[in-house]
């Protein structure tokens, strides 16, 4: 790390990209506490290390950071913990873009909808896999009927994703470049735009049915 500041010291550094991130699917109770830690160290806390590590010079040379969200922060279909990751990092995000105002760094959040297709960040899921790692609380609660159920909507999600990466490349290298950056980029279909208006701006209890009624069906 001291070694990359010095090279980049004498040559200049003007944008960082925090990208890293990974997903599962699973309910609450589903998954360990392990597996929640190690979601929050590489989605959060990895993009806060390396925003720490380079903020030296990204104020030093007026840089720009940019950092990998996804609507999952407004709502989350069965992979809580990829959303609770991405509404934390937008947060530390909105912090950050305020105090870096004073040293002429902008900081802007690309907020991609579903790209499953593109990066491969979730591979299909396997209901038997999931069954298989259940604890006997939770496999006292569930059966299996109920986990293939919802690994199937989960896969029919993963199936719709859009395979136009190019797209999300397209805001990353405008925020980067962008006289103008704006602070938030949101790359996703209409619907899923329409989806997060509903989250923004409905009562929860309407977003909690609209859903569960997608969840039923």
């Amino acid at each position: 790390e001291k070694c990359l500041l010095r090279h980049f010291s004498s040559i200049g550094f003007w944008g960082l990209v925090n990208n890293a991130g990974i997903s599962t699917f699973g309910e609450t109770g589903w998954l360990s506490m392990e597996k929640y830690e190690k979601f929050a160290d590489v989605n959060l806390l990895g993009s806060i290390r390396t925003t720490l590590a380079f903020l030296p010079l990204l104020r030093k040379y007026k840089g720009r950071i940019v950092f990998m969200s996804s609507i999952i922060a407004y709502f989350t279909l069965g992979n809580g913990i990829y959303s609770m990751t991405k509404a934390a990092i937008e947060k530390f995000c909105d912090a950050l873009r305020l105090e870096m105002k004073k040293f002429g760094v902008q900081v802007c959040i690309i907020q991609p909808g579903n790209y499953a297709r593109s990066t491969k960040i979730q591979p299909p899921v396997s209901a038997e896999e999931i069954w298989n790692e259940l604890s006997e609380e939770e496999k006292s609660v569930y059966n299996k009927e109920y986990v293939q159920e919802r690994a199937n909507f989960f896969n029919s999600i993963l199936s719709e994703g859009s395979t136009n990466g190019n797209e999300v490349v397209d805001a990353m290298v405008d925020a980067l470049t962008s006289p103008a950056p704006k602070a938030r980029y949101m790359v996703a279909k209409l619907k899923e735009k329409a989806l997060v208006f509903v989250c923004a701006l409905f009562p929860t209890v309407v977003m909690d049915s609209v859903l569960s009624y997608a969840l039923s069906k």
